[in-house]
């Protein structure tokens, strides 16, 4: 139930804090009398959202309209607030100091360390001097939830067109986004889903900075922090650890859920200038942005603080048959550009936007489109009939009277088939 909290609104709130310690069902006119005539569509939208949650529901019995609350969400609530039931996991103090504790800093850089070796392996980009190896789970991941495809069986995996706009997301919704596939996956483990997601969401509540114990840990838990650790959203010093510091990824992650302020890295934003001549200039020390800006141009030169690029027919083109849209790269251009180009209107040359929408219409000449064909007929005059009727029910794709040969839309084709077996039948 808490994630139906967090989507109560303040109102809705009030009435379950009022009625919390109620024990008889509450008439519906009494809820109604809490607030005044001009709230009423306040009223009547938190009245449904608790219904819709099933925190209210409408009380059992001969008197109508009256309302109860949910009996589990009731007790539980009743623990939380008044500080019964057990700890949550890892809230008990440690025995002792540690001796190598973590900082928020330290923290930060390693969260982003760890998050960014993902993104670095979508983009392609195999430097062992930045960023970690990712694990075959990470890949596992990446694959199943379609932000990276395999072309052909044992080759690397490569950026999607789905990944390809999931980087441009903010790190917090990545993370979200992330978190939700991979948690598709975690029963194929032998994990058990329930207590992962338990345990996700207390560490998306922790304070940072503070270490956590790992006592009381299920097997399937201590497996998925495992598997937080290599994403960056825990810290743990060894894999045997006792303790685990939760990084900002995963304490921001509620909050990307439900579309609060999210964590952003500053590079990611204002760093682009295009010019006419096809030449980008990307301001960024960020390996993983310089990555980014290679999957659609030509990196010509690079400083500690500047990429030099150029967009190239090869280089967009190779963009485009990896799945990746000219209006994707535009996107990309425009949301990553410079000050200076935000003064300008528009903000990408015309004449760089309209030769990549050209570069992308060159591989769209022809058309693939699904049909069934048939052909072998014993007569002319079968053909007709048939391409006759297909034409008429609008199905007809193509047809060539000397070969006697007639393609269909594949949605047509079962009607062509039954109406051919009827004339068949009928000779």
């Amino acid at each position: 139930m808490l994630t139906s909290s967090m989507e109560l609104p303040e109102l809705a709130k009030q009435f379950v804090m009022r009625t919390l310690f109620a024990d008889q069902p509450i008439p519906e006119t009494l809820v109604a009398a809490w607030v005044k005539s001009e709230h009423q569509k306040h009223y009547i939208g938190s009245l449904n959202r608790l219904k819709g949650l099933r925190i209210w529901k409408e009380a059992s019995g001969r008197i109508p309209n009256r309302l109860e609350m949910n009996a589990i969400f009731r007790s539980n609530l009743k623990i939380a607030l008044c500080g019964g039931g057990n700890p949550w996991i890892g809230s008990g103090d440690q025995p002792e100091k540690d001796k190598h504790a973590r900082d928020i800093t330290f923290l930060d850089k390693y969260s982003m360390e760890r998050w960014e070796a993902v993104l670095h392996f979508m983009t392609g980009y195999t430097s062992t001097e930045e960023g970690a190896a990712v694990s075959q789970d990470v890949v596992k991941v990446l694959v199943l939830s379609g932000l990276m495809k395999c072309e052909t069986p044992g080759n690397s995996p490569i950026i999607s067109p789905a990944g390809f706009q999931f980087l441009l997301m903010d790190t917090a919704s990545q993370v979200w986004y992330f978190m939700l596939q991979y948690l598709e996956t975690v029963e194929g483990r032998d994990m058990d889903l329930v207590e992962c997601l338990s345990f996700l969401f207390q560490i998306s509540f922790a304070t940072l900075g503070k270490d956590y114990s790992t006592e009381g840990m299920s097997e399937s838990q201590l497996k998925f922090l495992q598997h937080l650790r290599e994403f960056g959203l825990v810290f743990q010093r060894k894999r045997k650890s006792r303790r685990y510091y939760p990084t900002r990824l995963a304490i921001n992650l509620a909050s990307a859920g439900i579309g609060s302020t999210s964590v952003t890295n500053t590079d990611e934003k204002g760093f682009i200038v295009v010019e006419t001549n096809y030449r980008l200039y990307a301001y960024t020390s960020s390996s993983l942005q310089v990555a980014l800006v290679g999957l659609f141009s030509e990196i010509l030169c690079r400083f500690p603080n500047l990429c030099v690029a150029v967009l190239t027919r090869d280089s967009v083109q190779q963009a485009l048959s990896s799945g990746i849209s000219a209006e994707q790269i535009l996107h990309f251009l425009r949301t990553r550009a410079h000050p200076e180009m935000l003064k300008k209107n528009p903000i990408i040359p015309p004449t760089i936007s309209d030769q990549i929408r050209l570069w992308e219409l060159e591989r769209s000449r022809m058309k693939f489109t699904e049909g069934v064909l048939y052909n072998q007929f014993l007569s002319q005059a079968d053909f007709e009939t048939l391409k006759k009727y297909a034409e008429d029910l609008g199905v007809l794709m193509w047809a060539n009277s000397s070969k006697r040969v007639i393609v269909v839309s594949r949605s047509g084709h079962d009607d062509v088939k039954r109406f051919w077996k009827r004339q068949k039948q009928n000779t």
